[in-house]
C-alpha cells in the first residue's frame, strides 16, 4: 500500500485538508483527486509549461512538485484564477488574436503571461517572448501568442 500524508492547503480560495499519496505530483492531485483538469499533463520533465499552476504567488510546473509539497501552502489554478477574474483581459486578448488552437498549451501561456504583467505591467515583445520561453505550443507559431499578451498589457493587464 502506498504511503500516504495529510496536507492542508488553500486551493483557489479555499481551505482544503486531505490525505495524498507521498509520491504522487501535483498536477496529477489537482486533476485525479481535486477535479480541476485545466493543467495539463505533457512532457513531465517540466519543459513544455502546461502542467503550471501558481504556488504561493510563483508559477511551477505540476509535474515537477509533489503534491505533500503544497502543504501550508496557496494554491491557484487556472480555473481559479478565471472564476476570480484575474484571467479576464488575457483570455480576451488570447480570443481576439486566435492566440489558441488547440487550446492544449493554453492554460499554462495564461498563467506564465499573468505572472509576468504582475511582475511587469508593461513588457516589450522581447521580455513576452522571453517569459514564455519555457512554454511549448504546438500550434500557433507564438505570434499571436505575443500580440495577445501586449494586447492585454496595454489595457491594464490581468484584471477586467
Amino acid at each position: 500500500m502506498e504511503k500516504t500524508q495529510e496536507i492542508e492547503f488553500v486551493l483557489n480560495g479555499k481551505r482544503q485538508r486531505c490525505r495524498v499519496q507521498v509520491r504522487r505530483n501535483l498536477v496529477d492531485f489537482l486533476r485525479q483527486d481535486a477535479g480541476l483538469t485545466g493543467a495539463h499533463i505533457g512532457c513531465e520533465h517540466g519543459v513544455c509549461g502546461a502542467c503550471n499552476v501558481r504556488v504561493d504567488g510563483v508559477v511551477v510546473r505540476g509535474c515537477l512538485m509533489l503534491a505533500v509539497q503544497i502543504d501550508g501552502s496557496v494554491v491557484d489554478t487556472v480555473e481559479g484564477m478565471t472564476a476570480s477574474g484575474e484571467l479576464s483581459e488575457l483570455q480576451q486578448a488570447f480570443v481576439a488574436r486566435n492566440a489558441l488552437q488547440c487550446g492544449y498549451c493554453t492554460p499554462g501561456m495564461l498563467m506564465t503571461a499573468a505572472e509576468l504583467l504582475a511582475r511587469n505591467p508593461c513588457p516589450n515583445r522581447a521580455a513576452i517572448r522571453h517569459a514564455l520561453s519555457g512554454n511549448y505550443c504546438r500550434c500557433t507559431g507564438y505570434q499571436a501568442i505575443v500580440d495577445a499578451v501586449e494586447a492585454a498589457a496595454s489595457k491594464g493587464g490581468r484584471h477586467a
